[in-house]
């Protein structure tokens, strides 16, 4: 069974050596009583994510949060902005954004693209990452500029028959150089974007 307590000391470290994927589950749940949310498990049951979002606070805000309670990144909706448009900052700061992330907006049917995700150092924007897939199926890929693969949004496989839904889904670091905090902010992210949208992809 799937712990639910977490350890006081996790480590979200990605494994040491080439080829090797960090595999997290991502359960579309708060533990906390009244709150909106996710609960992030590693391989062993520990949680490592979590965001805890009251259902009476603020929408525009979203903190994403260790296993402690400690703020890793801070996710807030850009004022004054026609399209979903995010910045992403370090800790609890909301000064000097780390990245921003934006929804791919298209008139063409067919388009892949979900997001595209810019740094914002030096007040030069320059695309990291874009998202391609549907997060409706939970089938998502993050490419880095150059189109490599470094991380994925996958369905849980089903476990003696029994099916997850999309509320319990994979979370796939597949590179090194992909901070695990900022791939589960992408999904916050796409969540953000996605999950309340009638005819979503």
């Amino acid at each position: 069974m799937t712990k639910v307590f977490p350890n006081p000391a996790t480590n979200t470290e990605l494994p040491a050596g080439g080829g090797n994927a960090l595999v997290l589950t991502v359960w579309r749940k708060s533990l906390l009583f009244n709150c909106k949310g996710f609960t992030v498990f590693d391989g062993k049951g520990n949680i490592v994510f979590r965001v805890d979002n009251y259902i009476a606070g603020n929408k525009a805000e979203i903190v994403l949060m260790d296993s402690t309670g400690k703020p890793l990144l801070t996710i807030r909706r850009k004022r004054l902005s026609l399209a979903d448009n995010w910045l992403v900052y370090d800790g609890e700061t909301v000064v000097n954004p780390r990245y921003s992330v934006k929804k791919h907006v298209s008139l063409l049917l067919n388009s892949k693209s979900l997001a595209h995700v810019s740094s914002e150092s030096n007040n030069k924007k320059s695309v990291m990452y874009q998202i391609e897939g549907s997060y409706a199926q939970r089938c998502c890929v993050v490419y880095d500029q150059k189109k490599r693969r470094m991380a994925e949004i996958k369905r849980k496989e089903e476990v003696g028959g029994v099916a997850f839904g999309v509320d319990v889904f994979r979370l796939v670091v597949v590179e090194p150089e992909m901070d695990p905090a900022v791939a589960m902010s992408l999904v916050i992210l796409l969540d953000q974007m996605f999950a309340s949208s009638p005819g979503r992809p």
